[in-house]
């Protein structure tokens, strides 16, 4: 059975660093990644890590703030994110899928359930 567990949101004031973590259980092989849906908005693509976390990816607007890491051994992926904005203010949910590209695309992804964020001004 598949399980994502996300931990670490919070609330925090503009300019604080913050790091969410997700353990996962029954999966091997596949990309770990983050997405977020702030309010009224679509759910958007943050960041992925490949299987043996030799590449990244980040949304161009995110890259030099934030930092996808994992350690496989102990089934965690973690999303650093630094001098954070009201703006991304939202739900964070980890997803695994069974490419970076897929998972990217969202296609056939399983979930988290999703840690809030809040980032205030």
């Amino acid at each position: 059975q598949v399980q994502l567990v996300e931990s670490g949101g919070g609330l925090v004031q503009a300019g604080d660093s913050l790091r969410l973590s997700c353990a996962y259980s029954g999966l091997s092989g596949y990309a770990m990644g983050w997405f977020r849906q702030a309010p009224g908005k679509e759910r958007e693509f943050v960041a992925a890590s490949s299987w043996s976390a030799g590449t990244t990816y980040y949304a161009e607007s995110l890259k030099g703030r934030f930092t996808i890491s994992r350690v496989t051994a102990q089934n965690t992926v973690y999303l650093q994110m630094n001098s954070l904005e009201p703006e991304d203010t939202a739900v964070y949910y980890c997803a695994a899928g069974r490419t970076s590209g897929l998972l990217r695309a969202s296609v056939g992804n399983y979930w988290g359930q999703g840690t809030q964020v809040t980032v205030a001004s």
